[in-house]
This record gives C-alpha cells, structure tokens and sequence, in this order.
C-alpha cells in the first residue's frame, strides 16, 4: 500500500493561507524568495478583515475564499485547482470522495495541498492502508491526521481543499500591477461577505476595529490576534514595496507611507499585555491605540491612492475588456 510523506515546512507567520502555500510553492520549485514576496504578489497582504464584535474569524473571513485566492495564484502564473464549500451541501460526500483521489494525485507529483483545518494548514502525505492524509497546521510539530472519510468536516461548516500544478513565466512588472489592483479593490471594498455586513472590509475594517475597542465589548482573544495579524501584514506590505519601487519608482511615497505606518507598529504591539497567561490588549491605553490606528488608516488610504494613479496609468485588458459573450459567464 502506498505510504507518501513530502518533506515540507509549514511555519505559522502571515496569514495561514500565505504560510500553507509559501511550504507548498517553495518546496515543489514553484516560487522562490521572501514569503513577504509571496504575500505582496498575491495581493493577500492587502487584505483586511474585521469583524464587529473582533471575533478571531476575522482574519480568515476576508471573502468567498475561492474568489480571493484564485486571482493571487492566477497572477503568479500558476495552474491550480480547488474545490471548497459547505458539508451540509447534500452532495458534499460526492465532491469530498472526488477530492480524496486528487488530493492523492498531487501528492504522488511531490506537491503539498493547502487545507481548512480551520485555519488554513498543509497536507503533506497519506497512508493508503490506514486510509488517512498527514496535516501540518503550522503551530506544532506534530502532524496531525484526518481519515479519508472524514476529509472537510472540522468544527465549522466549511470545507476547502486546493492543489497546483505547472506555471508559466509572468513579466514581474506585470504581477506588481496587478498585486496594486487586487490592493486597491480590497481597500475599496466595505463588505466581502455579503449579504452579512457584520464584517468590514479594507478601510471599513479599520472603522470595525477602532469602534469596537471603543466601545469595549469584544472578544479578547480576537482583538489580539487581528491586530497580530495586522501588524504582520504590514510589515510584509513594507518590504514588499521597498522590492516593488524599483520597477516602478512612482511607488516611492506609497513606500515611504507604509514605512511611516510601519513605525507605529510597535507601539502598536506595545499595548497587548499578558495577564493570567492570556494575552489581551490593556484597556487603559485604549483611547491611544485607536488614536494610533485613524491614523496608520490615513497612511494607508493616501498610499492606496498612490496605487490608483499608477494603475490609471497602465492598461487593464483584465477589467476594460469585455469577453465576446458579454459580462455574464456562458451557459
């Protein structure tokens, strides 16, 4: 019986989407440099989620998860294929049985497979005999292990499993463009979980987090792992603008604006205190924290705007380009 393990190296750092696919891509020889690269040309380093209440769902809840991941690996030039959903769905079992045997395929070609633990983690290899895939999640060690039959159930209703395949070669200056308009239509973008509206998206988002640390009821474990996760991405956003403006030198005070943001994020970091073994943000300081995010939320809304004069600048067949059969997808 077949018994595959890749050798990956998933480490917990960015978003888990970013971190599942940075072990995956660098491992298969699909991706080389910084993960922070990887985050900026994706356009998932851009993306801001908040809920209202600062649940920890926040940082993963940034949209349709197919929807907000395909646009990145499509502007890295490489072939994916995903299946997600709910397991309620009565025809779930159908597409999980499907989803085992793919997941198998592209682990026998040597790639890993990114999967919704929650959060996002990596499967790395399966026992045929014992009919189970191995998991990294990131934090730990230690693999864990799903059973073939039970591949997609976890504790929410949700389910999702992505592979990848051969890659063609994109001019570089043309990935950093359309990176800087995934950014701008995040940034842009109130709600990606329509129709509920109890999630800010982009500059929203911002607005979610400043008033509900005003306002005092929110989770406590969440706010500091949004605000982990923020701080995260823009240092990543930071570095990777630094690498982008020599392509395109207009970046230049889009830069210099994150490398101003970037120095509050460790005053940021500075009011998360521990107590009782919990970490949580210090509630006396609160009136200062928020003071301190409108305005990183200023920096950030001016750099955007610097991303959208470069971007009206520079054709974009993706979005003034209307197929032969019109706006709708064809039947």
């Amino acid at each position: 019986m077949p018994n595959v393990r890749l050798q990956l190296d998933m480490k917990r750092e960015a978003k888990s989407y970013i971190d599942s696919l940075y072990a995956i891509l660098t491992a298969a020889g699909l991706f080389e440099g910084p993960k922070y690269r990887l985050s900026g040309l994706t356009g998932m380093a851009f993306k801001f989620t908040v809920h209202e209440r600062l649940l920890p769902l926040s940082v993963s809840a940034y949209g349709e998860w197919i929807n907000e991941h395909r646009p990145g690996i499509d502007n890295l030039g490489i072939y994916t294929v995903l299946d997600a959903g709910r397991t309620r769905h009565p025809t779930f079992r159908h597409y999980q049985q499907d989803a085992v045997q793919w997941v198998k395929e592209s682990l026998d070609r040597g790639v890993g497979v990114i999967y919704w633990i929650p959060e996002f983690g990596v499967i790395d290899g399966y026992d045929e005999e014992d009919q189970v895939f191995f998991v990294q999640d990131g934090w730990s060690g230690e693999s864990q292990i799903v059973l073939y039959d039970n591949l997609g159930l976890n504790f929410t209703e949700f389910w999702y499993c992505q592979a990848f395949g051969g890659k063609v070669d994109i001019p570089l200056e043309a990935m950093i463009l359309e990176s800087l308009r995934l950014a701008i239509y995040d940034w842009d973008t109130p709600h990606k979980t329509l129709p509920n509206t109890d999630i800010g998206s982009g500059q929203l988002a911002y607005d979610f987090l400043i008033r509900a640390l005003k306002q005092g009821d929110y989770d406590e474990g969440g706010a500091v792992y949004i605000l982990d996760s923020y701080c995260y991405s823009r240092e990543e956003i930071c570095a990777y603008l630094q690498e982008a403006r020599a392509v395109y030198p207009e970046l230049d005070e889009a830069s210099r604006l994150y490398e101003e943001l970037a120095c509050i994020l460790p005053l940021i970091r500075a009011v998360i205190i521990e107590t009782g073994g919990s970490r949580q943000v210090d509630r006396n300081e609160v009136e200062w924290l928020t003071g301190q995010l409108a305005a990183a939320q200023q920096l950030e809304d001016l750099a955007v705007d610097v991303f959208r004069k470069l971007s009206g600048r520079q054709p974009d067949p993706r979005r003034s380009i209307i197929p032969r059969w019109g706006i709708h997808t064809p039947k």
